[in-house]
């Protein structure tokens, strides 16, 4: 997921004051809302509102707004009603795996959008299945990794019940099953270490390498579009991508 996770940090980095934050907070808000819907308004109790507050505080989202949006979902508000949660797959350029998670009250107008992205930036949209089958969901908690020791931080991660820590470039992945991501954070950040983002991510078994910049732009230009769009929530894609190109991209 190296390509992926590291194009990640970047956009969370640019995005911290970014205009389109007004945008991404509508986008986290209305994952709250939903989640808090379908599965009470107790993150003890609801897995799905935990993973949707933990990845809002990754992007400081204002506690006030998680807990206007944690109320909205769980009184009898009609907007979380008209939300449905839709899953796209297909394949970017260089046969790169993409999917997108949606949140939509039209799925109609939703699935024409990302139609006709995939179409505009050298993709197609394939079947359900098509490859939810090269993933796997993980929660993913991102550190920056200078000045970490790898060895404490591996042992820190460990007691909260993380179960993998790579380092790619100038951060280190570290991955846990679903329902620990709220408890590895909490003892990486107790130990006094940085935490960049934790979320629920879907994390590539296997990667496809685009090592060519005119091709990895291609891909980003896809992946932005994507997530530029009102109705999608999260992209995952198996890219792997040089950090010099990546950067390139990302400038």
């Amino acid at each position: 997921m190296s390509g992926h996770s590291k194009w990640s940090s970047i956009k969370h980095k640019k995005g911290a004051a970014d205009a389109k934050r007004g945008k991404l907070f509508s986008k986290l808000s209305r994952a709250i809302i939903v989640a808090a819907k379908e599965g009470g308004g107790d993150p003890s109790n609801n897995l799905s509102l935990q993973n949707a507050i933990e990845k809002a505080k990754s992007y400081s989202m204002p506690k006030d707004n998680i807990d206007r949006a944690i109320a909205k979902g769980s009184g009898a508000d009609a907007d979380a009603d008209a939300f449905e949660t839709i899953v796209y797959e297909g394949y970017g350029p260089e046969g790169v795996a993409v999917i997108v998670e949606a949140l939509t009250d039209n799925r109609n107008r939703t699935a024409a959008d990302v139609r006709h992205m995939f179409s505009k930036h050298g993709g197609n949209l394939g079947a359900t299945g098509a490859v939810a089958w090269q993933f796997d969901r993980r929660g993913v908690v991102v550190v920056p990794a200078e000045g970490v020791d790898d060895e404490e931080l591996l042992l820190v991660a460990a007691d909260g019940g993380a179960e993998d820590i790579e380092q790619d470039g100038d951060v280190f992945q570290v991955t846990s099953a679903p329902e620990s991501l709220t408890a590895v954070r909490e003892a990486i950040e107790a130990a006094g270490f940085t935490v960049d983002s934790a979320e629920l991510m879907l994390v590539p078994k296997t990667t496809v390498a685009v090592e060519d910049e005119a091709k990895a732009r291609q891909v980003m230009r896809l992946i932005d579009a994507l997530e530029d769009n009102d109705d999608v929530q999260d992209v995952y894609a198996n890219f792997d991508i040089p950090e010099r190109v990546l950067e390139a991209v990302a400038g």
